[in-house]
């Protein structure tokens, strides 16, 4: 049997010229007074430490037949790949997914319209901090194009800017079946192409969001179901070949509530899992944007804001053909004078939670006491957990849920 050939490691080429390196030594030495055979062992046990774990790196990088790569941890730390990189800070960080979710007539979508002017034109977003360089993005209207066509636009006159004014935002017309892996190279290529525009315009070499509006569109063409965890899971595994194509953008999903808001999401409870950040808008003249799920920020309102009514002229009839986009004159978050009642099962909920103090539960322990009060299914109680989640009532940390002590005597929690 002919064994399979690998090829050697690479060689790492040394840092410094063999003889430059020993004449520098010799230097420091002599200004430094230290003995030259003291020196010469600590240096030789450094040299071969430093050998040793060489060794082991390259050796994890022979090309092996599943061709998977490995990165011990001594050598993520030492590339410094731990921090996050944010395109919009606390909100868009590269590689990441998020949701943003209302229902019909929300302003979800005018908010992404108005994010991707942000990243695209390197300013702030309700005072987040920008990039620090303009970023590409790529709109894939899915749905309603001509309206995501016209609130750029809008906003594109709002701030002033000559119709000859390079902004880095392309928008993409038409249905993407993103269930099918053969949509990836599809999607790949297409955003590859508006790098290639972006890297003409001053500053903007790369793409760095990706809208998809809306997530449901991405399912129905397809012919899957929303309400379908396996149909969403073929959904995200395609989103994430793009991202690992594309060098980690964001890609930040529009999405729309069930008919009960406080429920969250439309669709299956999957989505919670395979997003990185999940926000909510609701209100009636002033809307706020609450995280209701993320890794690592903390949960809470994001940041309020109004619509804003802009005129593009009239019609044939004479009527004014207009659009809303979203206002940043209103920055603080705006909380109801008339805070939503709580059902029974939800009120019953939060009692338990609350009746357990600072220490709080953990959601196994949480579930039990409320079987003992007749809540008995796991759907059931994780939609109810969830539910007092979205109101800002209960909060989780660390595997442990609490409630949120200031909302113990609000309206919240009465009938």
């Amino acid at each position: 049997m002919i064994e399979p050939e690998f090829p050697e490691p690479e060689p790492v080429p040394a840092p410094f010229d063999a003889v430059e390196a020993a004449r520098l030594k010799a230097l420091a030495r002599d200004r430094l007074g230290v003995d030259p055979i003291e020196e010469n062992n600590a240096l030789d046990a450094k040299a071969i430490q430093h050998d040793e774990r060489r060794t082991r790196l390259s050796s994890l990088k022979i090309p092996h037949r599943a061709a998977l790569r490995l990165e011990p941890l001594e050598s993520i730390f030492l590339e410094d790949d731990c921090a996050k990189a944010h395109i919009i800070k606390g909100v868009f960080a590269w590689g990441e997914t998020s949701a943003w979710i209302a229902p019909p007539g929300g302003m979800k979508s005018a908010l992404l319209a108005s994010a991707a002017m942000s990243v695209a034109l390197n300013q702030p977003w309700f005072g987040r901090r920008a990039p620090g360089n303009p970023v590409g993005v790529v709109y894939f209207a899915l749905e309603r194009a001509d309206l995501v066509k016209r609130r750029l636009i809008a906003h594109r006159r709002k701030l002033g800017l000559p119709e000859s004014h390079p902004i880095p935002i392309i928008v993409q017309s038409g249905m993407l079946d993103m269930m099918n892996p053969a949509t990836v190279p599809l999607v790949v290529e297409a955003v590859q192409r508006a790098e290639g525009y972006f890297s003409q315009l001053p500053e903007c070499h790369c793409v760095g969001l990706l809208i998809f509006d809306t997530f449901a569109k991405m399912i129905a063409a397809g012919g899957g179901d929303e309400n379908s965890a396996k149909d969403q899971g073929r959904v995200f595994a395609n989103l994430q070949r793009i991202k690992d194509e594309l060098g980690s953008p964001h890609i930040a999903l529009i999405g729309h509530t069930g008919k009960d808001e406080a429920r969250g999401a439309r669709g299956s409870n999957a989505l919670y899992g395979d997003v990185d950040v999940l926000v909510t808008i609701g209100g009636d003249n002033i809307k706020t944007a609450t995280v209701t799920k993320a890794n690592d920020v903390p949960d809470g309102p994001l940041f309020s804001f109004a619509s804003e009514v802009v005129e593009f002229g009239t019609d044939e009839d004479g009527d004014p053909i207009t659009v809303n986009i979203v206002s940043d004159e209103v920055s603080e978050v705006r909380t109801s004078s008339t805070e939503p009642r709580l059902s029974t099962n939800q009120r019953v909920m939060y009692r338990l939670l609350s009746d357990a103090g600072p220490t709080g539960l953990t959601v196994e322990a949480w579930n039990e006491l409320a079987k003992d009060q007749g809540i008995a299914t796991k759907q059931r109680l994780y939609e109810l957990r969830m539910a007092l989640k979205d109101k800002g009532l209960v909060r989780e940390h660390s595997g442990l849920w609490r409630a949120n002590r200031s909302c113990e005597s609000s309206a919240e929690v009465r009938a």
